[in-house]
């Protein structure tokens, strides 16, 4: 595991320590993720370690709604707060504000009672990160997310992470979620002992990927002609997040995506 998330895991493990045994219960039924030819999760995030600041002249509620007029298929939002100015109450807003369209916790999350967090933040699905994760924990927290209805994205980053999520189809519920569009694969192209992007990752990796199971192209897709790479390389969509924060105007740079790649044909 790379120093940053080492990191990333120690903040969170942090944080997780804090909250009572059982966290208020959910709000809200979580809204399923949905069957669309390139799903893109769009991102909302404040500030990029590798960037910095993504400023908006938009409130955050309304910049998602720009992203769901786009096309988006759900909204990621970054809600670790020390490295990324994320926050359970940014999601929640933005979950109040579209209230049928599926969002995502996207956080380093290492304890059940996050799951709990996000539910009460009326989340619809969660991000799970498989390098920061040992198999007990990624398989507790993978079924505790379908247990609480939530949609859940397993992050890889390489081949061995790709290996252990193909594992997890051992267990009976998890598969049956990955039939039913509950639970994703996705591909970092974000190498985060650098931070640095290696847009090669995505069609390297995309040949040990299932193909029965929907898979996300994650990091790097700035273009149409990257939306185009990644559906080509097999992916059924793409989480987008500072591209979308800097464009002046994301509702026409993601539509300009999704058409790109649905071009590209099956």
């Amino acid at each position: 595991m790379s120093d940053f998330l080492v990191n990333m895991a120690q903040a969170s493990r942090a944080r997780a320590a804090e909250l009572p045994e059982r966290v208020k219960a959910p709000a809200h039924t979580p809204i399923a993720f949905p069957d669309d030819p390139f799903a893109v999760i769009a991102e909302i995030k404040r500030v990029s370690p590798a960037e910095g600041e993504l400023g908006s002249r938009d409130d955050i509620a309304v910049r998602a709604q720009r992203y769901v007029d786009g096309g988006a298929a759900a909204i990621s939002v970054l809600t670790e707060p020390s490295r990324f100015g994320g926050s359970l109450a940014d999601l929640e807003a933005i979950a109040t504000a579209l209230p049928t369209t599926p969002v995502m916790r996207k956080d380093f999350l290492t304890d059940a009672r996050q799951l709990d967090e996000a539910c009460s933040a009326r989340a619809s699905g969660v991000l799970l990160i498989a390098a920061m994760l040992d198999d007990e924990t990624l398989r507790a927290l993978t079924l505790g997310a379908i247990e609480r209805s939530l949609f859940v994205l397993l992050e890889a980053f390489d081949a061995d992470d790709i290996a252990r999520l193909i594992t997890l189809r051992n267990v009976p519920t998890i598969e049956a979620a990955i039939s039913n569009r509950q639970v994703l694969y996705g591909v970092n192209s974000r190498d985060l002992r650098t931070l640095a992007v290696d847009p090669t990752r995505l069609n390297t990796l995309a040949a040990l990927l299932p193909t029965d199971v929907v898979t996300i192209a994650e990091s790097g897709i700035k273009t149409p002609d990257d939306a185009i790479d990644a559906k080509a390389a097999g992916y059924q969509g793409a989480l987008i997040g500072t591209a979308l924060m800097r464009a002046a105007d994301p509702t026409q740079l993601l539509q300009a995506l999704r058409s790109a790649a649905l071009e590209t044909g099956p």
